[in-house]
């Protein structure tokens, strides 16, 4: 058992608790009180001066994939045999011995979703994980977090580059639906045979395909442009499927739309150069846009299109271009985990949720300041 005392604890969903003492044990935030008791037995950890944060959350990057150091074919993020790949999944690429793990800790990063890359239509499922430890399956949060798709100009060079179907955004659309449309034939095709008793041949990309059928788990579609978000939401809804928008760089211009039909968007990487076609209107207008539009949006690195231990000075230069800090911190912390659907686990500081928590010397916008202690499951992980 723990007790951080005397601390300013920033808690995201009930705002500002001045002269906090905040308990975690077993892995879980117990308490959160002003001036509250100190259990019996418990570590303190003197917060006098001190800021306490939920530990961010980066909703879109492929650490432990695209490894630090390692270059070319071992460092792929794409399987580079079709345009549509469900059987792959980013779990069984990870490696864990990953600098990207360490910089995510340093940063205060202590949850993150692992997605495999946009060359494909269907590239395969995501994961969520913590990044401390050995073993990727004691990371995992979720296995499966999603099935990523893209749309935009990554399919269209990388298949239609390689004289593979898709070689345009309409052939992007049409085998995105066809790539849908044969999960829906296979679920039903497995569902009349064991209807009836008989064999069925079971395949492992369509298997990933069924939550998504049963809207267990989202689509997230790769998409920049606002015409590709547009045909994202359009073969969604088509379909019935839930879904996120990854990337999101040009929604300032479809910010209404995106808050009709309740859209949740990773935004960024913003802090690149714009380095494609697709990209060329990128800016942090987008966020002001959203805000103002009331979208749910989440700040992502991409890493490693920008280091994730950038995730922070993202924020600050957000800040910078006019996003309110509370709203900054909201795209770090309850709205990723919102996005990654486990905001009944982290996202803020509240009894029952994971002790995942970072102690900051001065205001974690300030980019000269690092966090001075890092929890996660209530153990010092920094």
């Amino acid at each position: 058992m723990k007790a951080i005392t005397k601390v300013q604890a920033w808690t995201v969903t009930n705002g500002i608790v001045e002269n906090a003492t905040v308990v975690v044990d077993g892995g879980k935030i117990v308490s959160v009180q002003s001036g509250g008791a100190v259990p019996e037995g418990a570590e303190v950890i003197d917060g006098t001066g001190k800021i306490l944060t939920p530990g961010f959350i980066d909703a879109h990057v492929h650490a432990g994939i695209c490894e630090e150091a390692v270059p070319g074919a071992m460092n792929a993020v794409n399987e580079d045999t079709g345009a549509v790949t469900p059987s792959v999944r980013a779990v069984d690429g990870i490696n864990p011995s990953d600098e990207a793990f360490r910089n995510a800790l340093s940063a205060g990063i202590t949850c993150m979703q692992i997605l495999p890359g946009s060359a494909n239509i269907i590239g395969g499922i995501g994961a969520i994980l913590k990044p401390v430890g050995h073993i990727v399956d004691k990371m995992v949060v979720r296995a499966h977090s999603g099935m990523k798709a893209a749309l935009g100009e990554n399919p269209v060079n990388w298949q239609g580059g390689k004289g593979r179907f898709p070689s345009t955004r309409m052939g992007n659309a049409a085998c995105m639906r066809k790539a849908i449309q044969d999960a829906f034939d296979y679920r039903d095709k497995k569902k009349r045979a064991e209807e009836k008793g008989e064999h069925f041949s079971i395949d492992q990309g369509m298997e990933h395909f069924l939550p998504v059928l049963d809207r267990t788990v989202p689509m997230r579609i790769h998409s920049h442009r606002a015409d590709d978000i547009c045909t994202a939401i359009r073969i969604c809804d088509e379909f019935g499927l839930r879904y996120t928008i990854e990337h999101c760089t040009e929604g300032q211009f479809i910010a209404d739309y995106l808050a009709e039909k309740e859209i949740r968007a990773a935004v960024g990487p913003t802090a690149t150069s714009k380095t494609k076609e697709e990209v060329r209107n990128k800016g942090w207008e987008t966020l002001l846009a959203l805000k103002k539009a009331g979208v749910s949006f989440c700040l992502i690195t991409d890493h490693p299109v920008i280091p994730i231990e950038t995730l922070p000075v993202a924020a600050a230069l957000a800040i910078r271009a006019g996003l309110d800090a509370e709203t900054a911190l909201e795209a770090l912390t309850i709205a990723p985990a919102r996005h990654l659907e486990v905001d009944d686990r982290m996202g803020s500081i509240e009894p029952g949720k994971d002790a995942d928590l970072v102690l900051w010397g001065g205001d974690p916008f300030d980019v000269r300041n690092a966090p001075e202690l890092v929890l996660v499951d209530g153990e010092s992980a920094l």
